[in-house]
């Protein structure tokens, strides 16, 4: 029997962002409950605050976690390499005054919270799982 193709499964694709920068954007149309990224099953790294802090104010490898981290209390989480940003990771919050349409379960995998059209972007409340440092 032969693995899978590489698409199967895929349900989103990053693209250009009216919100901000890169988006994700649905390939097909998702229904609500969905588990969007139901291939990305890589371990989230869970690094100390405190050396994300210590790094230079606005270097490149401190934009990588301000960016891309999850922050919980002590901890950032992040990809085991910034060299492997699943898709999952560009999400954007949506623009004021509008809803997200996809939220973190308590694991991080990321559900439709409605149906999703295709070429819709998803969107996800960052409050909802991480707290920005002040």
């Amino acid at each position: 029997m032969n693995p899978p193709a590489p698409h199967t499964g895929v349900l989103t694709r990053l693209g250009v962002s009216s919100v901000h920068g890169v988006g994700v954007f649905a390939i097909h149309p998702i229904e609500a409950g969905t588990d969007v990224f139901p291939n990305d099953r890589r371990e989230i790294v869970w690094v100390d605050a405190a050396l994300v802090d210590a790094l230079p104010e606005g270097s490149p490898e401190r934009l990588f976690y301000v960016d891309f981290g999850i922050r919980r209390g002590d901890r950032i989480g992040c990809p085991p390499s910034f060299e492997l940003l699943g898709t999952g990771w560009y999400l954007n919050q949506p623009t004021p005054g509008m809803a997200a349409n996809v939220a973190a379960g308590e694991g991080y995998e990321m559900r439709a919270l409605r149906d999703i059209a295709a070429g819709e972007e998803l969107t996800v409340d960052y409050a909802t799982f991480s707290v920005r440092p002040v």
